[in-house]
């Protein structure tokens, strides 16, 4: 599996094909419990920033470059080039695609959604019998909003067991699901365990996400940006900032 650093996390440098075979792989063998992330500028730079959270991360087996800003990173380090980034909800959408490829294969790959508001699970599973009418979903849950109840951890994961999901899309936003996927990762079921935030929100229809040519011009984040300024432009101005400082910074000292 070919890596690049970033900052300080290793981010894949391979083809959404070849990150959504690979996640397949793992799930029908259960051998382990697996973490996945798909890494936007946010993440990577509080990797950074925040040492705890850096140190979650590094719990991580597979990072997929989440933002064009992420990918010319990773393609500067690079002569043979990624062409694409790897979105959180691209990423979702493969593997319920090619995991319900097949009958044979729809029965391997099952999924569970842990997160989000109940109305918005309900959104997005009844989007998924679209995106993905092959796909089988066998549970979802929506936890408690603020602080969760001492036993909460044993509760998700007696549904998770319950409901025998290789495939966990965890959308507790950034950075509560990736923290929680790193701080349990030695107590959740054996499955692959996605930190997806905000593609439960796109495949619920609850956001739009911005036009292909916007994308492609490393500019969604102004899109989004401009369709939620008083969530997001705190977290853009401060990341998206640091983001270059920590890279020329990195550049300097030939990193």
């Amino acid at each position: 599996m070919r890596k690049v650093k970033v900052l300080d996390l290793d981010i894949v440098a391979m083809t959404i094909g070849e990150v959504v075979q690979n996640i397949l792989s793992w799930a029908v063998n259960a051998e382990n419990v697996y973490a996945i992330e798909a890494a936007d500028v946010h993440v990577v730079t509080r990797a950074r920033k925040e040492k705890k959270f850096g140190l979650a991360m590094q719990k991580f087996d597979l990072i997929c470059p989440d933002g064009m800003p992420v990918k010319w990173s990773v393609n500067s380090k690079l002569k043979d080039k990624i062409d694409n980034r790897i979105s959180g909800s691209d990423l979702m959408k493969e593997v319920l695609l090619r995991g319900g490829d097949s009958s044979e294969s729809a029965v391997e790959h099952r999924h569970f959604f842990l997160g989000g508001k109940e109305s918005t699970l309900e959104k997005l599973l009844n989007n998924i019998k679209n995106i993905a009418p092959k796909a089988l979903v066998v549970g979802s849950y929506s936890p408690p909003f603020g602080q969760w109840p001492d036993d909460e951890l044993e509760r998700i994961c007696q549904k998770i067991k319950d409901s025998k999901a290789n495939h966990v899309w965890v959308g507790l936003g950034c950075p509560k699901q990736e923290m929680w996927i790193a701080d349990n990762k030695e107590s959740l079921p054996v499955a692959c365990y996605y930190g997806v935030g905000a593609a439960f929100d796109f495949h619920a229809g609850m956001i739009k996400r911005a036009p292909s040519l916007i994308q492609k011009f490393g500019l969604e984040w102004f899109y989004r940006l401009c369709k939620e300024p008083k969530r997001l432009w705190k977290r853009y101005f401060v990341f998206n900032s640091l983001f270059l400082y920590y890279t020329f910074k990195d550049m300097v000292k030939g990193k």
